[in-house]
């Protein structure tokens, strides 16, 4: 037979993706473990955009929508966009997807030409590698050290623009580091973008998770060469506890909205259209619940980050929103625990998932050795169990 697509072959299966299944299986099997993995509110659905989807099957809202979805949600959407980000879009400016990645993957369909350069800075979401790479695209990987809060400096953009250089992912607040790029880091990015005449892609699909009582600033929101320049990734998944109902969208200029559009018209179609509606319940109801959520995973930040930080061999910097920390395994590499040798995060996450039964995700993954995250969108419970078992398993 003959060969199989190079770009396809060269896909790796996402890290968290794994880790959960794993996780999942043990589970399964009656293994008492905690899982610290996938990125994905423990919370449930609010009641009322379950009534409006519960509604809009009852109502037959079950047929094709238009292929950027329908003009009540990118209305909404436009809505939600100005009011908590002061950004002004048209609903023909949005295109609505079937989940966030989704959108980032039709964002770099529209913007990236086999043989570009993407930048991405590490730490970085698994899937942001993999999506350049499906595109024809060549991922740039900046690093950004603890020491720099895990963030992106000019001086380091700078330098890794060449002529072939396309564009630069943003993601803001960050996973897997929750860290948060304030106003004065963000003008300094958008100077070298509008200087080389980049692309932006902003993911800021955690965008309603921060902390501390500090401001979040949309990229796009920083002048009218940025927004022109910027496509605004998000969604309703995160902040509304709606990851399984699959909606994601995209805000950008005519030109980059429409193209994504006709890609979307060729490839899934419409996302769903029971999902849209209970997604414009989501983004114009009243947000106390949101609220509610976002307060509620400040409050387990607080407790994991105190906690982690007075375990011996292992620390943490203080994330600013989203719903990860990164652990910091330094200490550890070369050390023997349960008679497993520590050579790297990856040894760690494997041996803590079989001695210490807590599922955490290798930093690798994430292009960024020696760390590992962990999620605490679980319950404060379950995150008070998972370093007790930490601590007992360092003590061995």
């Amino acid at each position: 037979m003959k060969e199989l697509s190079t770009i396809a072959q060269a896909v790796q299966a996402s890290t968290t993706m794994a880790i959960d299944a794993m996780f999942k299986q043990m589970k399964a099997d009656g293994v008492d473990v905690i899982g610290f993995g996938a990125g994905e509110p423990d919370f449930d659905t609010p009641d009322e955009i379950k009534a409006a989807g519960i509604a809009a099957i009852e109502q037959n809202v079950t047929r094709y929508t238009p292929a950027a979805g329908t003009v009540e949600l990118r209305k909404a959407v436009c809505e939600r966009m100005q009011a908590d980000c002061g950004l002004s879009y048209k609903p023909n400016q949005v295109v609505a997807t079937s989940g966030a990645k989704h959108a980032v993957y039709l964002a770099l369909r529209a913007l990236v030409n086999p043989g570009d350069e993407v930048i991405l800075p590490a730490p970085y979401w698994v899937s942001y590698y993999e999506l350049i790479k499906m595109v024809g695209g060549v991922p740039v990987v900046v690093t950004a050290t603890e020491a720099e809060h895990f963030k992106l400096t000019p001086e380091k953009l700078s330098a890794a623009i060449t002529p072939k250089t396309k564009c630069l992912i943003l993601n803001n607040p960050s996973n897997p580091t929750g860290m948060m790029y304030g106003e004065e880091e963000l003008c300094g990015i958008a100077d070298v973008v509008v200087k080389n005449d980049l692309y932006v892609i902003s993911d800021e699909i955690y965008y309603g998770l921060v902390y501390d009582g500090k401001p979040f600033v949309s990229f796009a929101s920083l002048s009218s060469e940025v927004w022109e320049r910027t496509i605004l990734i998000n969604g309703v998944s995160k902040s509304y506890a709606m990851t399984g109902w699959r909606i994601g969208y995209a805000c950008a200029n005519d030109q980059v909205a429409k193209v994504m559009a006709n890609y979307v018209s060729h490839s899934t179609g419409s996302a769903s259209a029971i999902s849209q509606k209970a997604s414009v319940t989501a983004l114009t109801a009243p947000q106390e619940k949101i609220e509610e959520m976002r307060q509620a995973f400040e409050a387990r930040r607080n407790y994991i980050v105190e906690r982690m930080n007075a375990i011996p061999g292992v620390s943490c910097i203080r994330p600013e929103g989203a719903f990860y920390v990164m652990m910091n395994l330094e200490q550890l590499i070369g050390k023997t625990i349960h008679g497993v040798t520590i050579t790297n995060d990856d040894v760690f996450a494997d041996a803590f998932l079989k001695h210490g039964l807590v599922a955490v995700v290798p930093g690798s993954g994430f292009g960024a050795p020696n760390f590992v995250r962990w999620s605490y969108a679980t319950s404060l419970d379950n995150i008070k169990e998972g370093l007790n078992r930490l601590e007992k398993f360092l003590a061995d």
